[in-house]
């Protein structure tokens, strides 16, 4: 996801990796931060793949700068990331909302609802975090207050999350 997210930034405009970096910490937030360890080497991975080109150019004081964009094969693979998600990018949350971040990259309103409805059939699928009995447990059932609040926060942003779906879906196809 770290380098879909690079992708995805440097296709709004060219940055330097401080400027890179703080936009994705900011899509992270503090749950996940990025790391300099994780950061350079997705970098250099993009730009031996030629999706990446950087230069560099003078800085503010003495230190010269290095400026990352994307490239026409760096543009070509982040479309296909986000025409093609793996299934780990729909299922999970938080992957989720990183393709969800710069799916409006995708030019085809017909490829994005494509991309919405692979969410939404994930999550028409009824599931729980704990079981009894085989059976899936409803908040109700849950054994202490803080499984109940887990049950039921998961429940309440699961239906929001299907209600924004549908309508996104319904306004994509017109």
């Amino acid at each position: 996801m770290l380098e879909l997210s690079i992708l995805g930034f440097l296709y709004e405009e060219p940055l330097h990796g401080y400027e890179l970096k703080a936009r994705l910490q900011a899509l992270n937030g503090h749950i996940r931060p990025v790391s300099d360890g994780a950061l350079y080497p997705a970098i250099t991975r993009l730009v031996k793949a030629g999706s990446v080109e950087q230069r560099t150019e003078p800085g503010s004081g003495a230190a010269h700068r290095r400026v990352l964009s994307l490239t026409d094969a760096g543009r070509a693979a982040l479309l296909d990331r986000l025409r093609n998600p793996k299934d780990v990018e729909i299922t999970d949350g938080q992957r989720f909302f990183t393709l969800l971040a710069f799916l409006r990259h995708l030019p085809d309103p017909a490829g994005q609802a494509t991309v919405l409805r692979r969410r939404r059939t994930f999550l028409a699928t009824p599931s729980s975090f704990f079981h009894r009995d085989g059976e899936r447990m409803r908040a109700e059932e849950a054994p202490d207050l803080f499984r109940q609040g887990m049950l039921r926060i998961a429940r309440a942003t699961g239906a929001e999350e299907r209600t924004w779906l549908d309508e996104a879906i319904a306004a994509l196809e017109g």
